[in-house]
């Protein structure tokens, strides 16, 4: 929680701060002093509320409720990205390389061709890479590499 107006550096300015540093806190703003642009900015930047003194114990609980929940997702997605990330650094460069090709779609002979394998190879290398970021499908090894931040091999519809 923070009041517009602090002693030194005003709410406002501490919230920019944070933005500016990628700090994920989620604050409600509470003030005396506040108007409709200010409190438009605020939520813009990311305040979970801004509450005009005088207000009611209930809207302050609510406000206070949200600002966890959205800390607790925000935590919950972070966490999946380390994860995600952890599992990634597992792979060897050529599954990497393996796993952006999976990730964009071809067929396995299209990724023995890619990287001049066998088949056989090929099949191989993502039964690791699969096994490796603990996963049991194409589907959910794309979702985790977007959570990671993995970005498939472009390819065209003549092949990779």
């Amino acid at each position: 929680m923070l009041d517009v107006q602090l002693p030194g550096l005003d709410g406002i300015a501490l919230q920019q701060q944070l933005t500016q540093k990628s700090r994920m806190e989620q604050i409600v703003f509470i003030t005396g002093h506040g108007d409709i642009p200010m409190g438009i900015g605020a939520m813009k930047r990311g305040a979970v509320d801004f509450l005009p003194k005088p207000f009611s114990d209930e809207d302050l609980l609510s406000a206070v409720a949200n600002a966890l929940a959205r800390s607790a997702e925000n935590q919950r997605q972070r966490s999946e990205v380390v994860e995600s990330r952890a599992r990634l650094a597992k792979l060897t460069p050529r599954e990497f390389e393996v796993l952006r090709l999976v990730i964009a779609g071809p067929l396995n002979k299209q990724i023995a061709a890619k990287l001049a394998i066998a088949l056989r190879t090929a099949k191989t290398d993502r039964a690791r890479v699969m096994q490796k970021m603990s996963v049991i499908s194409v589907a959910e090894l794309v979702r985790l590499a977007e959570k990671a931040g993995v970005v498939p091999v472009p390819h065209g519809p003549k092949g990779p």
